[in-house]
């Protein structure tokens, strides 16, 4: 074999390599944190804010999974809440996330299911409005 037949082959495999490897590179799913990011990264300060408000709560919600894999948030102070919502994100998968809207009452405890739902890390965020403020709580759970 001449050097002229080492040179094609040498860059017949590139091409192919540079081809596999522009293939692997758009399949691959891209998620963020958030769609909107860099407006989420300007309203920061008013979710410091939210967070300080919930520091100051003498109880916080807490957030544990049942044996039937349904998600259960305790608070004493559903009744006084005016609106809010649960979401559940998953860092390693978008299409796990889960969005719940949380209704005032006189219970102080609230179940979701959480049908389907993969088994791994989950960022449980509360965010709730009541007596004027809005708070804000996440914790870690695991499936």
């Amino acid at each position: 074999m001449n050097w002229g037949k080492s040179i094609v082959a040498a860059f017949v495999l590139f091409t192919i390599f540079i081809a596999v490897l522009v293939t692997v590179c758009v399949r691959q799913d891209v998620s963020l944190v958030s769609k909107d990011y860099y407006r989420d990264e300007l309203a920061y300060d008013e979710q410091l804010a939210r967070l300080r408000n919930a520091e100051e709560l003498p109880l916080r919600p807490s957030f544990t999974i049942g044996p039937d894999d349904a998600l259960e948030v305790r608070f004493d102070r559903f009744a006084d809440v005016e609106k809010g919502e649960v979401y559940l994100f998953c860092p390693s998968d978008a299409k796990q996330d889960r969005r719940f809207e949380l209704i005032p009452g006189s219970s102080s405890s609230q179940r979701f299911a959480l049908n389907n739902a993969s088994h791994g890390m989950y960022k449980a965020r509360m965010l709730w409005s009541m007596d004027g403020k809005e708070f804000f709580v996440e914790r870690l759970i695991n499936l």
